[in-house]
């Protein structure tokens, strides 16, 4: 047919690369057919695929693959369960290929497909600006009975600004604890970011965020690092020289908790804020203590420069900046 048209465009005066340049073809191409015929000569095998399934058998395979029973399973569980009941109908390469074909390889439930929540930074530049609280367990003599360790810290200065150890968890507990915190830090401006535990998003904590002009900010569902911060305290709680791993009374609780605040606070070297400890942080002392370790550093490489050689000159850098990543944590060096 493209012949004829070109063909009986040249009888009127067009040439015949006007023609092919309007039909979108190659001019050689005409030519070739004009000189050898119409022959395919396209390479690939012509023959029939012996192993083809067919309309029939693809038909089959999304059928079952969109039954009940197996609308929530993978072709990884789907061929083996067939096959200890005497059935194939294909490999699981097979299954996925047909579900490729198909544009099936999406959930095959008729569900509302999940909600990706986006990854949001808050960001500290100074104390005060954002905190972190959680609560842990602290197992006691008796089995299945635990005392209740409420915790706050300054992300910032990595600082412990409020505790307390109750016999249950409830959000009543934990604004008694927020409202104690307040009147001894400044908590205006000040976001909050706790997990999604029932005392964290109680209406009476909110309530009281509201009137104290506190921002809350709550992990993503069923994402435990998103308070990373806390879980990273509660972890060298458990894990200080000293835990008991049990406690015999609430008051011997407590006890064991405020020497472990004061400890973490004004003599554990941090490894989060450049191996300071929080209170020196907090204070501003952690600046002139990196520059002694760097003039360290320096005298140590004029020295002997030839130990140096192969090594870059470590540095220790006031960390200006702290991320609260929902999903991980980052710290920025300045």
């Amino acid at each position: 047919m493209l012949l004829q048209i070109i063909e009986e465009a040249s009888s009127r005066g067009c040439r015949m690369k006007i023609s092919c340049l309007y039909l979108n073809i190659s001019i050689r191409t005409i030519q070739n057919w004009e000189k050898k015929g119409l022959k395919d000569k396209r390479k690939g095998s012509q023959k029939r695929v012996c192993n083809k399934l067919t309309v029939h058998e693809e038909n089959a395979i999304i059928n079952i693959a969109c039954s009940e029973r197996f609308i929530d399973k993978t072709p990884h569980l789907i061929v083996p369960i067939l096959a200890q009941e005497s059935i194939y109908l294909g490999s699981e390469s097979t299954f996925y290929r047909i579900f490729r074909k198909i544009e099936m390889m999406k959930d095959r439930r008729d569900q509302k497909p999940a909600r990706k929540m986006e990854n949001v930074e808050i960001k500290a530049e100074g104390p005060n600006e954002l905190w972190s609280w959680d609560i842990t367990y602290l197992k006691t003599h008796v089995v299945g009975k635990y005392y209740y360790l409420y915790m706050f810290m300054d992300i910032w200065n990595r600082f412990i600004i409020g505790w307390d150890i109750h016999e249950m968890e409830s959000g009543e507990l934990a604004k008694n604890i927020f409202e104690r915190i307040a009147k001894e830090q400044r908590v205006k401006g000040v976001t909050l970011h706790s997990d999604n535990g029932s005392p964290m998003i109680s209406s009476t904590l909110r309530a009281t965020l509201e009137r104290l002009g506190v921002t809350p900010s709550f992990s993503r569902p069923n994402v435990s690092n998103d308070n990373a911060y806390s879980e990273s305290l509660f972890k060298t709680l458990k894990s200080a020289v000293g835990y008991p791993r049990q406690f015999n009374s609430i008051e011997e609780a407590r006890k064991w908790a405020g020497r472990f605040v004061q400890w973490y606070n004004y003599e554990h070297l941090h490894s989060g804020i450049g191996y300071v400890t929080p209170h020196q942080r907090l204070t501003g002392e952690d600046i002139e203590i990196f520059k002694a370790r760097n003039e360290t550093y320096k005298v140590a490489q004029e020295a002997h420069p030839e130990r140096w050689i192969s090594k870059k000159l470590k540095q220790w850098d006031y960390i200006d900046e702290v991320i609260l990543k929902k999903g991980s944590c980052h710290r920025k060096a300045s």
